[in-house]
């Protein structure tokens, strides 16, 4: 059995640039009260600096985690108490927490089956005149359908949201524009198991200065601050402690540098994968085309076809994990937890999910039949950033799963193996 080299992209160089930060005595810049140091210290000018030209965006504001960063882009959107922001369930736990934070009401619409990421037809059937925004999650680190949530929110005049946590550096191809600049407010994680990272932290990029600013305000205590930067709209606004330090963002800054090298190698394995793995029965691979977008592959994912694969993907993920293949079978269902069966206590209402009575807001087993489908029978995910593969791990993992589909008896096309 093989093991893998962990995924580590921390080098000499973010060793050096973290001493000489620790060696200053400046571990951080920040001053909630000062204008001219409201904005952070040096490496933190530099990483948003950085950060801005790369993704070719007119603003970046760091952030101590992309949580921080999701709560302060709901925050900068006007977002009021009893408002709905529509999200997919097949993601992180934050992403209905965030808006929660705001008083403000998450509402599921189910994903679509090929991308995993939200799917505009469920998002059309659940928009109220509540709705006031739409967040996008590409999840697994492929891009969401842009094009046509955009002429969603252009109709229904709403706020477009973008968690880019997993698909960092993946592109809109015609649009030369990065996944996570597309909407209204935007950001990347660099938590430590992302493509790049700064052991926690994260970054809000927008080209609307008011959201802008009001972020700003949000990460660093902004009510001492709102006579002196101007937004349209203080409501329902308060700052936090969501600032970035001076060490994270010194090794954010040589990390970015580092993206395109890794990115480009985590992309040539998926699409070595998708070469491959595409030639077992009843295995489906991510679907990309490549004169559209381009994938991050934070994430393999892979569905099982249940209607062709008789067997259960937890006697196939048994098999696999046998033969050394770090994979995971499932990932969340986050309007199944507890928190979304029951209405939330608060005082002696239920808040806020009252302040919509014409609406159910609990859900159940059944109501988002495709992010189901895909947490308890048929996804199968790979975990391509949290490892350092080689081409050969590639082919040994390519090699397991056929070795996994002969023993059951599955056919494989043109199996030539290397």
């Amino acid at each position: 059995m093989r093991k893998f080299t962990e995924h580590n992209p921390i080098g000499k160089e973010e060793i050096d640039a973290g001493k000489k930060v620790i060696e200053s005595g400046n571990l951080s810049g920040f001053y909630a009260q000062d204008l001219s140091k409201f904005y952070g210290g040096k490496k933190v000018l530099k990483f948003e600096k950085d950060i801005k030209k790369f993704f070719k965006v007119k603003y970046a504001i760091t952030v101590n985690s992309w949580t921080s960063g999701l709560i302060a882009s709901i925050g900068s959107i006007d977002i009021k108490p009893g408002d709905e922001i529509i999200l997919p369930p097949f993601t992180m736990s934050a992403c209905a927490a965030s808006i929660l934070h705001w008083s403000a009401i998450p509402v599921f619409a189910d994903v679509d089956p090929k991308t995993f990421c939200l799917s505009p037809k469920s998002v059309l059937k659940k928009i109220t005149k509540k709705t006031k925004a739409i967040m996008l999650v590409d999840i697994t680190g492929h891009p969401s359908d842009i094009d046509s949530f955009n002429k969603i929110a252009k109709k229904y005049k709403l706020k477009i949201i973008i968690d880019a946590a997993q698909s960092i550096g993946a592109k809109y191809i015609k649009k030369k524009k990065y996944t996570g600049t597309v909407g209204d407010v935007g950001g990347y994680s660099f938590n430590i198991h992302k493509h790049i990272n700064t052991g926690e932290g994260g970054v809000i990029v927008t080209n609307n200065k008011n959201i802008a600013n009001k972020a700003y305000l949000i990460r660093n205590h902004g009510e001492n601050m709102v006579n002196k930067i101007k937004t349209n709209n203080l409501s329902n606004l308060i700052g936090y402690n969501f600032r970035l330090g001076e060490i994270e963002a010194a090794i954010g800054i040589e990390q970015l540098k580092k993206l395109p090298k890794i990115l480009k190698k985590i992309q040539k394995n998926g699409e070595l994968l998708n070469k491959e793995l595409k030639k077992l029965e009843g295995l489906e691979v991510p679907e990309i085309d490549n004169k559209v977008i381009t994938h991050a592959y934070y994430t393999y994912g892979l569905k099982l076809n249940t209607k062709k694969i008789k067997f259960s993907r937890k006697k196939i993920v048994k098999m696999l994990r046998n033969l050394g293949v770090p994979c995971g079978e499932g990932y969340l269902n986050i309007h199944l937890l507890t928190l979304f069966k029951k209405k939330i206590a608060y005082g002696k209402k239920d808040f806020p999910w009252n302040l919509n009575k014409n609406r159910s807001y609990k859900y159940k087993i059944g109501d988002m039949p495709v992010a189901e489908d895909l947490h308890f029978k048929s996804y199968i995910g790979i975990g391509l950033t949290h490892y350092n593969f080689t081409t050969d791990d590639i082919y040994y993992i390519i090699n397991a799963f056929r070795k996994v589909w002969t023993k059951l008896g599955l056919k494989i096309i043109n199996d030539n193996r290397r």
